[in-house]
């Protein structure tokens, strides 16, 4: 078959390699699309991979082309995408449905072979069915959209609150989306983006705030008439909207990092003082897993992408490009600012 086979570092070869073999309890996957995740542009770029050579992609959708041994959950022919964490099964965290945390797992383009090829193979637990009238495009988008639901669920969200959205990247509108329709009374996104920001009020934001703008913190907090917010989702993974993220928040507040930031984060004594006065809860948000395996966050995404609720429009995607153009599209990412919105790389079998 062909894939995208990460050689070296910065080095992007699309070449022939041997097709994957289904094995007992396994799916085989034709992929259609795979997205290029915030996480695989170090490992590309900066001397990320855990070896060389590797065939990165975990945000994938596809058919089922082939089904092993013991095998009745999907049939050859189903749309699909698949959940890329393999956990133990084993440990003390995964015994408890807290799979995220394992620290003995593998994981589907990362620590072995990924999507980012005509073919894809994975455990059959992993692999989750979605309608026809979901398109593959969307179908590849479940792991950023889970991602955001597992922030939700961790901090016991209900609706009739006031929300704050921390970055309007793709986990943030998805993050502002299931705000949402599980019933937020108002939800306020902040990002830099004037196109990131018209995004969210296509989507259902109440409000946007420009973080560029003057006074823009004194906006914020008069939405709330001062009480701030009691939800916070920081998306962005960015030293200001963490420390942000303190002076939003109202009095016992869920104060949820989904981003992960890629320098080092301080914190003023004035801005502890505020967790501390306010007591709110600080949590972090660590990918999108809960029991049975792999949870409610691949269940519902599912369901909420059939009935039209979870929505995506053509700005979540920046570019769909041949599977065969990956190294171009890596170097896109080396050029800041510049990709705005998902790359898809794309098998042109399904178009």
């Amino acid at each position: 078959m062909k894939a995208a086979v990460v050689v070296q570092n910065e080095v992007v070869e699309y070449q022939e390699i041997e097709e994957p073999k289904t094995g007992k309890d396994q799916v085989k996957i034709k992929v259609a699309c795979s997205g290029i995740c915030g996480s695989d542009i170090p490992r590309v770029l900066n001397n990320g991979v855990h070896y060389y050579p590797i065939v990165l992609g975990h945000e994938f959708s596809g058919e089922v082309s082939e089904i092993g041994e013991g095998v009745d959950s999907v049939s050859v022919g189903d749309r699909v995408t698949a959940a890329p964490l393999i956990p133990c099964m084993k440990c003390s965290d995964c015994q408890k449905g807290d799979y995220s945390l394992c620290k003995n797992y593998s994981f589907i383009g990362s620590r072995q072979q990924g999507s980012n090829a005509d073919y894809v193979i994975v455990p059959k637990e992993n692999v989750v069915r979605f309608d026809k009238n979901v398109s593959f495009e969307m179908g590849a988008l479940f792991e950023p959209a889970t991602v955001a639901l597992h922030g939700l669920l961790l901090n016991e969200y209900k609706g009739g609150k006031t929300v704050a959205i921390l970055g309007a990247g793709t986990v943030g509108i998805f993050a502002m989306q299931w705000a949402k329709i599980f019933g937020a009374k108002k939800i306020v996104v902040f990002d830099i983006s004037k196109e990131r920001l018209d995004l969210a009020l296509r989507l259902g934001a109440d409000k946007v705030i420009d973080t560029t703008k003057e006074d823009f913190a004194k906006e914020a907090l008069d939405f709330t008439n001062g009480a701030g917010y009691s939800y916070v989702f920081e998306t962005a993974g960015q030293p200001f909207t963490m420390r942000f993220a303190f002076t939003l928040s109202s009095n016992k507040a869920h104060v949820c990092f989904i981003g992960t930031p890629h320098v080092n984060l301080e914190f003023t004594p004035d801005l502890w003082e505020l967790m501390n006065r306010k007591e709110f809860k600080l949590t972090g948000s660590w990918m999108s897993y809960s029991a049975p395996f792999p949870g409610r966050e691949w269940e519902l995404t599912a369901h909420y992408f059939g009935t039209g609720e979870l929505k995506i429009d053509s700005s979540f995607i920046y570019k769909k490009m041949p599977m065969s153009q990956a190294q171009q599209a890596f170097d896109m990412f080396r050029t800041p600012g510049l990709v705005q919105g998902k790359i898809l790389l794309c098998n042109d079998w399904w178009q």
